[in-house]
């Protein structure tokens, strides 16, 4: 079985903590396998899959093209934690001179899947559930996207499905980040899912330009195969249906969608299969459609802003980019709330700078913006709270711990405690939760703390003890993880509840908790 495999790994094989089991997916530059912990440690899983990207062998020119590929993957797995993409735990080197195939290797440690969108097509066309996966699907584009990153390959196969059933986006190696208005990406792509303007581009020394545009035309097409088992262009091979989609592009021939298309869903697709990326749909707008076709409702954890295109949205990108960064992730913030933001609010008159508008607004679905949350913050709470997957570590919890601990002051030094900066670390702990990787700091870290360093930790931290409080408790768990934050879960646990010495600090926690939560989250 392992023959046909990218790279053929033996099973038993060791690298790191892991050993190798049985090989799970295949692809051109790649090949993933089923591996369990051999040496337990605290962050990692006990099962895992294994992803080999062969960068250490092959001819310089393949070289050059695998290790792109192999780092574009690993820099969005440690910039970017979303709840519907996979998650990646450590990337590891292989270092093995007697296996000259494996040795040099690159290997992405991630979430262990049940299987992919493409495996149950291929076993359940049209399969009933379809359109939540969709939904589901959509929420990681949306994702992606609003943090500023393009997919890329977006298909059935890069869609996995976890054990409780969900769908995850996931390979990311034709992944890139925007600049600007574009990313650019290798000038490779599956036929089927890649939009008309991209089959005859031109390739520069950094490869092709690509839109988020791209991502949209991709999911149009898979919307249409998962709810009808046909894709929207006619042909029976890619290169046929490739020449049909050049015809449409170019006005020749109309876009024929199936019959059995349901019609909640007939006009989402048009949109998304609009001939030109100007005329497509944005996968914010997409998502709140999509979630409307499939019943599924709105998801909790995306910014609810408004598109404002143009020559000042690409301002308010260039301020947000220069005010806040989180580990060298500039916040692509594209958006804004309120499309008549002319500044003239509070009789001013003038326009509003953009750091202001972009800041102030960003997340104020989640978190009110006229409570005192300095602005300079808001987009790094909301997003920090948003790299976590547990539904009570919100921004309006980040934001009320802050207060309490620190009243936002970024210099905050307390020596006697051994706590600094804006989250009171105290630098010993901070060490575990600073890498965005999982992999826990080598030295321990010095004040002062930066709010890039400290805000992300904290969620991290919270996002770890949420789940191992005893779910039977009463009272608000979101009080309780901070309680825990200040002491430990297990002194919660054993106390049923915030244990006496803390229950000052629980209860200012909870007033700023309910004065920052919006009127419709509470």
């Amino acid at each position: 079985m392992t023959e046909a495999y990218a790279v053929s790994v033996p099973k038993g094989y060791r690298v790191g903590a892991w050993e190798v089991r049985d090989p799970i997916a295949t692809g051109a530059f790649g090949s993933v396998y089923e591996a369990r912990c051999a040496h337990p440690r605290e962050g990692l899983p006990k099962s895992a899959a294994l992803k080999f990207l062969p960068t250490g062998t092959g001819t310089p020119r393949q070289l050059t093209h695998l290790r792109e590929l192999a780092e574009r993957e690993v820099e969005l797995h440690r910039r970017l934690t979303r709840p519907r993409l996979i998650r990646m735990y450590e990337t590891l080197t292989v270092d093995d001179p007697g296996h000259p195939e494996l040795d040099g290797a690159t290997v992405l440690v991630l979430e262990r899947a049940e299987g992919s969108l493409a495996a149950l097509l291929a076993r359940s066309p049209h399969p009933p559930h379809g359109p939540a996966l969709l939904a589901q699907t959509c929420e990681g584009l949306a994702q992606l996207h609003s943090a500023g990153w393009v997919h890329g390959d977006l298909k059935p196969a890069n869609v996995l499905l976890m054990k409780d059933g969900s769908a995850r986006l996931a390979d990311f190696n034709m992944a890139a980040e925007l600049e600007g208005t574009h990313a650019y990406t290798p000038a490779f792509s599956t036929p089927d899912y890649t939009p008309p303007e991209l089959l005859w581009s031109e390739i520069g020394e950094r490869g092709r330009q690509i839109r988020p545009s791209a991502d949209v035309w991709a999911f149009g097409v898979l919307a249409h195969l998962v709810l009808t088992d046909t894709f929207p262009l006619p042909g029976g091979t890619p290169s046929a249906r490739r020449d049909a989609a050049v015809r449409y592009a170019r006005g020749t021939d109309e876009l024929r969608l199936s019959p059995q298309l349901p019609d909640g869903w007939r006009e989402i697709v048009r949109d998304c299969l609009a001939r030109t990326h100007t005329e497509r749909i944005s996968s914010e707008t997409l998502l709140r459609r999509v979630e409307e076709a499939a019943g599924t409702g709105p998801s909790p954890r995306l910014p609810r802003l408004r598109a404002r295109r143009g020559r000042r949205s690409t301002l308010v990108l260039a301020a947000a980019a220069a005010t806040v960064a989180v580990s060298g992730l500039a916040y692509g913030i594209t958006t804004w709330a309120g499309d008549d933001a002319s500044g003239t609010e509070g009789g001013g008159g003038g326009a509003p700078t953009p750091e202001k508008v972009v800041q102030a607004s960003y997340g104020s679905g989640e978190l009110r913006t006229d409570k005192g949350v300095p602005a300079a913050y808001r987009p790094l709470i909301v997003d920090s709270a948003h790299d976590c997957v547990q539904e009570k570590v919100t921004p309006a919890l980040l934001a009320a711990m802050l207060k309490v601990e620190s009243d936002f002051d970024p210099e905050l030094s307390d020596p006697a405690n051994d706590e600094y900066g804006i989250a009171r670390w105290t630098p010993r702990v901070l060490r575990w939760w600073i890498r965005s990787d999982g992999v826990t700091a080598k030295t321990i870290p010095e004040p002062p703390f930066s709010p890039a360093e400290s805000i992300p930790a904290m969620s991290r931290y919270l996002c770890w003890i949420a789940p191992r409080l005893d779910p039977k408790l009463d009272g608000d768990h979101r009080v309780l993880i901070a309680a825990a934050y200040r002491t430990s879960y297990e002194k919660v646990n054993d106390a049923a509840g915030v244990p006496p010495k803390y229950r000052d600090y629980a209860a200012r926690v909870a007033h700023y908790l309910k004065e920052y939560t919006p009127a419709e989250k509470k």
